[in-house]
């Protein structure tokens, strides 16, 4: 039998479906998942397998034009990404089409895609008209040499079958990197703090989610085979502390529970869940915080 295995980075704008894809390819929920954008911050690797082939997917946070030192921590990580991969998959959603944030990857891409294959994924198919995708495409593949071309709805799964099939063939011969069973290999630490901190951009409006971190603080395995998660919400003002607690700390109760049934589900047993709320104006700026992200404060530098 002939293994394959390799790195495949899915990049892309901010809410292209990069994470809905991930979650799909992978079978499970390993990257979080809203409405808002830019809320991957790490680069989150997947694990899925295709036959005799080990896909090790890196969901990369979305490109864009970076402001802050967490934005250009999180852009670096996403071209990093997909420098590291074997092969890149560039998702553009079809009813955005070829925005001047897709032409700034298009500019991107020529510079790290040599020697790799780079594949096309046209994402949310069901929100344009059959005439309107075969321009798109053209007009794509015009700008750029991708290896191939797949029409897929990340939410509603239509065509992402043929892209996994198409991606386990194109991977280098060789073992697999991670055991038959794994699924992601972030530490369960951050991927229970990103549960949590979906559940609050999710509950949360405005800016506020961008301007708070999720970091467990202890993961303690009991007798009966439950765990004990105790984590920290960073926030930057007390403003901020005063929505996160909601009136009589409703918001918090509900974020809490929400999160713990998730948590129990993924882990598959009973989850005690505390969650503190702190106040750190600078944790932008501090590295620790940085590191519990997955990302290398170096790379917020101006």
């Amino acid at each position: 039998m002939t293994t394959r295995a390799g790195f495949i980075a899915l990049i892309g704008e901010p809410n292209a479906g990069k994470s809905t894809l991930l979650n799909r390819m992978v079978g499970a929920k390993v990257s979080i998942v809203t409405h808002k954008v830019q809320t991957t911050r790490a680069r989150i690797r997947g694990v899925a397998m295709e036959g005799d082939a080990q896909l090790v997917f890196v969901d990369t946070p979305g490109l864009f034009k970076p402001r802050r030192r967490l934005d250009r921590a999180m852009v670096a990580a996403a071209w990093g990404g997909a420098a590291d991969a074997d092969i890149i998959v560039l998702m553009v959603e079809a009813h955005r089409g070829i925005t001047e944030g897709v032409e700034r990857i298009l500019d991107g891409l020529s510079e790290i895609a040599q020697g790799r294959k780079v594949a096309l994924a046209i994402n949310k198919i069901d929100r344009v008209e059959a005439p309107a995708l075969l321009s798109l495409t053209r007009d794509l593949n015009d700008r750029f040499p991708f290896a191939e071309t797949f029409m897929i709805s990340a939410e509603k799964g239509h065509g992402v079958e043929d892209l996994r099939k198409w991606l386990a063939q194109q991977l280098p011969e060789g073992p697999w990197l991670y055991p038959e069973d794994q699924i992601a290999d972030l530490p369960l630490r951050m991927i229970a703090a990103e549960i949590t901190r979906e559940k609050l951009t999710l509950r949360l409006h405005q800016e506020l989610p961008y301007q708070l971190t999720v970091e467990t603080e202890n993961w303690e395995e009991r007798k009966d085979g439950s765990a004990r998660i105790d984590q920290v919400i960073y926030v930057m003002r007390d403003g901020h502390k005063g929505i996160v607690l909601g009136k009589r700390g409703e918001t918090i109760k509900a974020i809490s529970q929400s999160a713990r049934a998730e948590l129990e589900e993924f882990l598959d047993r009973k989850i005690h869940l505390f969650l503190q709320v702190k106040v750190r104006p600078n944790w932008l700026e501090e590295a620790e915080r940085y590191s519990e992200m997955g990302l290398d404060f170096k790379d917020g530098n101006a």
